[in-house]
């Protein structure tokens, strides 16, 4: 086994050690890992839970009100009483009480449809509670999935660096037998030298920033800093976006949009609530109270009673300053500008898709036209070690083959994750992100 291979045999086991003492994370795994533990999501799951809760007759005014009481009072007076008839009577200290309870209920039967249209209001902010637990969700998956997709690449070009540098190293253990056995001058095992150090100045920082992004993806995870873990080795690409679908799909299930379309509705509902005023208001009360009060002086001492109560009241706004008329003004004006949101926000994201899916386009043809270049720049540098080796190229031609391929490798790695973070953008655009 010659040298090259024998290096290649150690980096190989040096990988394989490596990948078996870490977790291979899936982005299928980070993105659930992601929804049960993340703040973010948790806190919309809280909101929407408290939406869900609110929708009910009863938070309406729909269902009577139930109430009981009861009251006790007591006095200690000195009195002095002139009857009708004369009659003088005096008294120190004493004492009065009066005690009552009772169960009264009261019940608004008709509103002007209020509490229809507040009903209806809950359950429409129930919806809008979903739609901003989708877009919670789908921010949060398009993180992480960037994020992850982001080792990817980076994992990809470590592996590139780590290539370059068994061939620097290999440089420079030639430049230093040729200048052993003088066919090299020391200028040449200094040059391979500098460009040695170069490379592992180079991994370093490489190395640097992977672990800073594992560290922002278990953030993303909200999970333990420090846990370590691989990510897969490649980038597959959605190819078969289509623009018209995409264009459809971000008006039909665009959770941003939605949201703008629940908040007219809602608005709707809210001017439905304040038309009710003009109509008049009627409820019915009934109850059930029992009496006892005594008294030390008087012309009853003890008294008692019991029984049922009943009736109906009716109230109807004759004149209000005329808010009335400004509140329906004001309520018109803001469904009004419900629905200019509505067309700003179907506008802006219909852009967003249209310039995302160019860039998209783009990134599609660079990765095809990067993975030629990788092959291309891989051969010329198979054939530029060859002729170093036997000493008929000059070392600044090797350099260059070098970094040419070292370069074309990392560009094709950043184009395959440009062109996935692309798809990820118009998919979580057009709500259809696969989490």
């Amino acid at each position: 086994m010659d040298f090259k291979n024998y290096l290649l045999f150690l980096l190989v086991l040096a990988t394989t050690l490596a990948s078996n003492a870490q977790e291979v994370l899936t982005v299928e795994e980070a993105v659930k890992i992601a929804l049960e533990n993340n703040y973010q999501i948790k806190t919309a799951k809280n909101n929407l839970r408290m939406d869900e809760t609110a929708v009910s007759p009863g938070q309406a005014g729909m269902l009577p009100q139930v109430t009981a009481s009861i009251v006790d009072n007591n006095s200690v007076q000195n009195l002095s009483q002139t009857r009708v008839d004369g009659t003088e009577v005096e008294r120190d200290n004493a004492k009065n009480s009066n005690l009552s309870y009772g169960v009264a209920l009261e019940w608004t039967i008709f509103d002007g449809l209020r509490m229809f249209a507040n009903y209806e209001q809950l359950k429409e902010t129930e919806k809008l509670g979903e739609a901003e637990l989708k877009q919670a969700i789908l921010g949060k998956v398009g993180d992480v999935m960037t994020t992850y997709y982001d080792l990817v690449q980076q994992q990809q070009q470590l592996s590139a660096l780590d290539s370059t540098l068994l061939i620097s190293e290999q440089r420079v253990e030639l430049a230093q037998n040729r200048f052993t056995i003088g066919k090299a001058s020391k200028l040449e095992v200094l040059n391979a030298q500098v460009d040695l150090n170069t490379d592992k100045t180079q991994m370093q920082r490489q190395q640097e920033l992977h672990k800073n992004t594992k560290i922002l993806l278990n953030e993303q995870l909200a999970r333990d800093l420090k846990i370590d873990f691989k990510v897969i080795p490649e980038i597959f690409v959605d190819q078969q976006l289509n623009l018209e679908e995409l264009e459809n799909q971000v008006v039909e299930e665009n959770p941003q949009l939605q949201a703008e379309k629940i908040s007219k509705r809602i608005s709707e509902l809210q001017l439905k609530q304040i038309k009710a005023s003009r109509y008049p208001s009627v409820y019915v009360t009934t109850g059930y109270n029992i009496g006892n009060s005594t008294s030390e002086l008087g012309f009853s001492t003890r008294s008692q009673s019991n029984g049922f109560n009943y009736g109906f009241g009716a109230s109807l706004n004759l004149f209000d300053g005329f808010n009335q008329n400004r509140n329906e003004k004001i309520g018109k004006i803001a469904l009004e500008n419900a629905e200019i949101a509505i067309a700003e926000q179907e506008q802006s994201l219909t852009s967003m898709v249209n310039s995302t899916y160019q860039t998209y386009l783009t990134n599609i043809s660079l990765m095809e036209l990067e993975e030629k270049n990788e092959s291309i720049a891989k051969e010329n540098l198979d054939i530029t070690v060859e002729k170093y080796r036997i000493g008929i190229i000059p070392t600044i031609e090797f350099r260059t083959a070098q970094l040419n391929y070292i370069n074309a490798r990392v560009r094709n790695s950043n184009a395959k994750y440009q062109a996935k973070v692309s798809e990820i953008i118009l998919k979580q655009l057009a709500g259809n992100l696969q989490i």
